[in-house]
């Protein structure tokens, strides 16, 4: 496994900068614990070893949020509540990223062509919502992150649509007439 991305990798400053422009000037949600924790899953999640970090009892790699639900179930796979915990939190992220990064996937899952996926009749965000609720559960309360993943679980749909529109300025970031423009504009 690589090593985790450094505290001053410039893509933390690039994801940090984006998600509080949009977080606070798009959807005028100025939580700092918010969009500190979102800004971070972006950079965790460049890596798709981060993406697809929970391993079964087997050691194989769960790449499915079917899989992840069987594992984080204490009376099925998970080991402890804390195993339980840990699962649901990245339940609560994968879903939260593929839905506002990757919306086209989860129209995809949803295709005929698609039935046989494992998720196809998974509701991601229902799913994400569920998750990090019962990760605020999980700290009962005295956990110091209880508000965050309680934030994230009751504003799930406002936190996709805040990558959503993170999703946009890197695609604008991407395009050369963009790169075009900003080079005149700044020189």
């Amino acid at each position: 496994m690589e090593a985790r991305i450094s505290e001053h990798h410039p893509l933390r400053r690039l994801f940090g900068a984006l998600t509080e422009r949009r977080f606070v000037e798009t959807l005028g949600w100025p939580d700092q614990n918010v969009t500190e924790y979102l800004s971070n899953l972006l950079v965790e999640f460049a890596r798709t070893d981060q993406l697809f970090k929970i391993r079964g009892q087997r050691g194989k790699r769960l790449e499915t949020v079917v899989e992840l639900l069987y594992e984080s179930e204490v009376l099925l796979d998970a080991r402890s509540p804390d195993r339980e915990q840990d699962v649901h939190r990245h339940i609560g992220d994968f879903t939260l990223f593929m839905a506002g990064l990757f919306p086209e996937y989860l129209t995809r899952l949803k295709s005929a062509s698609m039935i046989y996926h494992q998720d196809f009749l998974v509701d991601y965000v229902k799913t994400g919502k569920r998750s990090y609720g019962i990760v605020a559960r999980c700290e009962g309360g005295s956990g110091t992150h209880t508000p965050l993943f309680l934030k994230l679980s009751d504003n799930f749909e406002l936190c996709v649509a805040g990558l959503g529109f993170v999703r946009g300025d890197l695609e604008r970031m991407q395009n050369p007439s963009y790169r075009k423009v900003k080079d005149i504009l700044l020189n």
